[in-house]
């Protein structure tokens, strides 16, 4: 799951990247209402996380050009603003939910998941995204975070969790370790690093280990695909 931080102050987005990262989401920061507006037009997100004190434009101004652009993305408005008026204003612009400064990161996680929750299941709006992933004898439960393969349950950490999603999302497709860097780190390794091929051992060995047909598979040269309703082949 995908979230974009509109932040300004480099302690605060760190501090959420950071926390939001640990739990298993990939995170996205701009500076700028500018730059979100063209992040969030173009990509897709769960969650749209929004200061609203910005340099240049402030995040009003952003909910409202993304609202009048169609973008039906929750947005959770994070301020120091705490005024009901304030509130009332950040909502009537089009934001989903309201949380002041100073804040804590559990109460902001709490409120992040109940707004993808409630998008998912707001009838034809949130069509085609199911809360769960199923490919083969696998399947995810992207809001309760349970994963189970041929009816056992899997015990994934949040990074083997995003891996694990993304294949999911691209089953037969050979994912190279760029996108996998970047869709489960969310920024830029040496791309001499070996902590692809670390993560996808971990995975490994909790979901093909001691199951049958292997689903990870080796491109050698390449990357990695997981082809879950594959027959018996091994990996390479």
């Amino acid at each position: 799951m995908r979230i974009l931080v509109v932040e300004d102050d480099a302690k605060i987005a760190g501090y959420l990247r950071k926390g939001l990262g640990e739990a298993g989401y990939r995170v996205d920061h701009m500076e700028s209402a500018e730059h979100a507006l063209g992040a969030a037009s173009l990509n897709e997100y769960d969650v749209l996380v929004v200061d609203l004190m910005l340099p240049g434009k402030d995040g009003l101004w952003l909910i409202g050009e993304l609202r009048g652009r169609g973008v039906a993305t929750p947005i959770l408005i994070l301020s120091a603003r705490q005024t009901v008026d304030d509130r009332v204003a950040g909502i009537r612009a089009g934001g989903d939910d309201y949380l002041t400064k100073p804040f804590s990161f559990s109460e902001l996680h709490v409120r992040v998941e109940a707004l993808i929750r409630r998008s998912r299941m707001a009838g034809t709006a949130g069509a085609g995204q199911s809360t769960t992933l199923s490919e083969g004898d696998i399947t995810m439960d992207l809001l309760s975070r349970e994963v189970s393969r041929q009816g056992r349950s899997l015990d994934l950490q949040p990074r083997e969790f995003s891996l694990l999603e993304l294949f999911l999302r691209h089953p037969g497709q050979v994912l190279t370790k760029t996108m996998i860097l970047e869709h489960v780190w969310s920024y830029d390794f040496d791309p001499q690093t070996n902590v692809v091929d670390v993560l996808v051992s971990r995975l490994r060995a909790k979901v093909d280990r001691d199951f049958d047909p292997k689903v990870i598979h080796t491109v050698r040269g390449v990357g990695y695909s997981c082809r879950p309703a594959s027959g018996g082949e091994g990996r390479q």
